[in-house]
């Protein structure tokens, strides 16, 4: 691992995307990254801690139940967490490629319109609630949320901004455990931002770009899933604000201070980071092959299953995965560790947030 070559860009990402120094609140991690990865919750609390000064999972939390982020599905078809108030114009630009999907889905699981609206109209009788407390009032309706008819449900709407998960149940236990809570987003986000298609377009592409910079077309529009006219609109409008860099002979776009930060905080970029298995560090792109080999990725995905392991950077590049089994750091690393790098493993995951 000590030997890894230097990726500049990857050592970039790890400055734009705020794992060098810190962001602001969760708020603002969230609102400049503009989504961030949540099928994992855990991990989600742990990413987002990781990029601000107080390094804090409870603070992620008291986030959630501050009416701050929201956790929902609004692109790709896959959970994200996003600032509250930008939901309402996300949704309308992320969904209808999943939702199209959704509906030849819904079919097969033999569910009608009439489910749901019926699923729709139960569910704001009984949120907030959990989603197992959802499905429970869904099953007692007849609904048969079993065999992913429920999840279904939940997707489709969340998917329309009818739902979305909230804060986290005040009657468990506290911190990672204590149950995500599902609300109505009429009455959780009272105050929703009003932007039109080519604005909303204009503003993901800017947070995508000062985000995870340097960055690809190629790059945004896999992260959002959108069509490619919609790419191209959202990337004019954001231009201006952005510096372009030459990879390999393709545009990549970036904060133009980003080069300027990582100069300033170069051997920190450089130490070892240890990123939860679905961080937008490896998540937030098409081409991977900036910060890993090819043979390797099946090392972090084995076998394509979708479940992404947490992973060691050093030097801008990912050199490893890394586990914590009943309690004690286990490291699989690309290549062999010297006692020097295996001590800043170890030294990177007692800073991890708590």
């Amino acid at each position: 691992m000590s030997s890894a070559r230097v990726s500049e860009v990857g050592l970039l990402r790890l400055v734009s995307l705020g794992l060098v120094d810190p962001v602001g609140s969760v708020r603002e991690v969230v609102e400049h990254l503009g989504a961030a990865q949540a099928q994992d919750l855990p991990g989600a609390l742990v990413s987002l801690a990781l990029r601000t000064a107080a390094r804090s999972r409870d603070k992620v939390v008291a986030a959630f139940d501050a009416g701050e982020v929201v956790r929902s599905w609004p692109m790709r078809g896959t959970l994200h967490v996003v600032p509250a108030a930008d939901l309402g114009w996300m949704l309308p630009l992320g969904t209808p490629r999943p939702r199209a999907q959704a509906a030849r889905r819904r079919v097969e699981l033999g569910l009608t319109d009439a489910d749901l609206d019926r699923a729709r109209e139960l569910a704001l009788a009984t949120v907030p609630a959990t989603r197992e407390a959802l499905f429970a009032a869904w099953e007692e309706a007849g609904l048969a949320p079993a065999k992913g008819r429920g999840y279904h449900l939940l997707g489709e709407l969340a998917s329309t901004g009818v739902l979305c998960f909230g804060p986290f149940s005040p009657d468990t236990t506290r911190g990672v455990d204590r149950g995500q809570q599902i609300v109505d987003v009429e009455r959780w986000i009272p105050a929703p931002r009003r932007l039109g298609r080519d604005e909303a377009l204009g503003e993901w592409a800017r947070r995508y770009f000062r985000s995870h910079g340097p960055a690809s077309r190629a790059d945004f529009a896999r992260w959002t899933g959108i069509p490619a006219a919609d790419v191209d609109t959202g990337i004019a409008l954001a231009r201006p604000e952005l510096a372009t860099m030459d990879v390999d002979g393709v545009e990549h776009l970036l904060d133009p201070a980003v080069p300027d930060r990582l100069a300033a905080s170069r051997r920190r970029a450089l130490g070892v980071h240890l990123l939860p298995g679905f961080d937008e560090f490896v998540l937030g792109y098409a081409e991977r092959g900036h910060v890993m080999a090819p043979e390797e990725f099946d090392r972090i995905v084995p076998g394509g299953n979708g479940v992404f392991r947490a992973t060691v950077v050093q030097r801008g590049r990912v050199t490893g995965t890394w586990a914590v089994p009943r309690g004690r750091l286990e490291v699989t690393p690309f290549r062999p560790l010297d006692e020097r790098t295996e001590a800043a493993v170890t030294r990177a995951h007692a800073r991890l947030p708590r």
